[in-house]
């Protein structure tokens, strides 16, 4: 498949199925995010600027981030950033595509992509994780959901939504580390998301302090 048509696929895709994927209500603290993003509260100075690379309709990620931070959201799904909006009004809402929208180098001080990383064109990754790479401002944190195998693949009902399409592609935990690595970013550890029969990787990187290769592991490895 094209990179262009696994694209539309996932962009017309949450467009259709925004609020199936996530409603209005969806509690700030479900799943895993708030332990996520409480390992970032402990690593960042409060109003830190931090960007949210896919962040849907706002919830839970990037209300939760928004609480402490400024915090830039980018999304390419008009629907997802419409009601992002509307419920996570404190934050500022990018509509583009993440491999086109540009940001001045050191910009922020963290970068989070919560379980989007993974639809994009497997070719686009290593761009990606460079360009991330820029954004941070030395000693800043990467914290992303990839790969765990490497699989590609679609499914023509996503969420048992009938005409609902969507695509993933990605490879397995030992390429994306290597991917950030040379992407100049350290990586401090990654952890396993159990999903379904198989699931994710959490990994958090750091990129080095100005004139120093050394950075400070954080929270362990699991």
């Amino acid at each position: 498949m094209k990179p262009q048509e696994q694209k539309k696929i996932v962009r017309t895709g949450y467009d259709r199925l925004s609020y199936d994927y996530r409603s209005d209500d969806t509690p700030d603290d479900s799943g895993d995010y708030s332990s996520w993003v409480g390992i970032l509260e402990g690593l960042l100075q409060e109003n830190s600027p931090v960007l949210d690379i896919g962040c849907g309709c706002g919830l839970p990620a990037t209300r939760l981030l928004a609480r402490r931070f400024e915090v830039t959201g980018a999304d390419f799904s008009e629907v997802q950033i419409g009601r992002a909006r509307e419920l996570v009004p404190s934050a500022r809402f990018l509509c583009g595509d993440i491999s086109e929208l540009a940001f001045p180098e050191g910009a922020f001080a963290a970068v989070v992509s919560f379980y989007t990383i993974i639809h994009m064109p497997l070719e686009e990754h290593p761009a990606l994780f460079r360009r991330i790479g820029s954004w941070l401002r030395p000693s800043g944190y990467f914290m992303a959901t990839v790969g765990h195998d490497a699989w590609t693949g679609s499914d023509e009902a996503y969420l048992g939504v009938p005409g609902g399409r969507m695509c993933w592609s990605h490879a397995d935990e030992k390429t994306n580390v290597r991917w950030i690595e040379e992407a100049g970013l350290h990586v401090s550890w990654t952890r396993f998301v159990p999903e379904g029969d198989s699931g994710h990787t959490l990994v958090l990187a750091q990129k080095p302090p100005a004139g120093n290769d050394r950075v400070r592991c954080a929270g362990g490895e699991n």
